[in-house]
């Protein structure tokens, strides 16, 4: 099995900055896409930025230009900073690693347990 540990969340003031990060252990052979999700009380879960084997990223156009994924496939980890906080942004993150165990295995999507971010006004 794979897990997935998230870190660096926590309140910070409008216009501050947090790094998230996220990292994958277990039967890992190779990881494949992987980004950041984030669902705030009574509001649908959002794709925040998602970042692919070729190394392309997508972004929320709430986000763009604020926040900045990347990954390190060596050390099995991605990383979410997060720049110029908004209230708005308050929410729990939820990081994702599609992994494979072995050359030509199927991926599998794993997810982490979540962590808060809050932006205080």
């Amino acid at each position: 099995q794979v897990q997935l540990v998230e870190s660096g969340g926590g309140l910070v003031q409008a216009g501050g900055s947090l790094r998230l990060s996220c990292a994958a252990s277990g039967s890992i052979f190779s990881i494949g896409a992987a980004g950041w999700y984030r669902q705030a009380p009574g509001k649908q879960r959002e794709l925040v930025a998602d970042i692919i084997p070729g190394g392309s990223t997508n972004y929320a156009e709430s986000v763009k230009g604020r926040f900045t994924i990347s990954r390190d496939t060596a050390k099995n980890t991605i990383d979410l900073q997060m720049n110029t906080l908004k209230p708005e942004d308050t929410a729990v993150y939820y990081c994702y690693i599609k992994t494979r165990s072995a050359p030509a295995s199927s991926l599998y999507t794993s997810w982490g347990q979540g962590t808060q971010v809050t932006v205080s006004s």
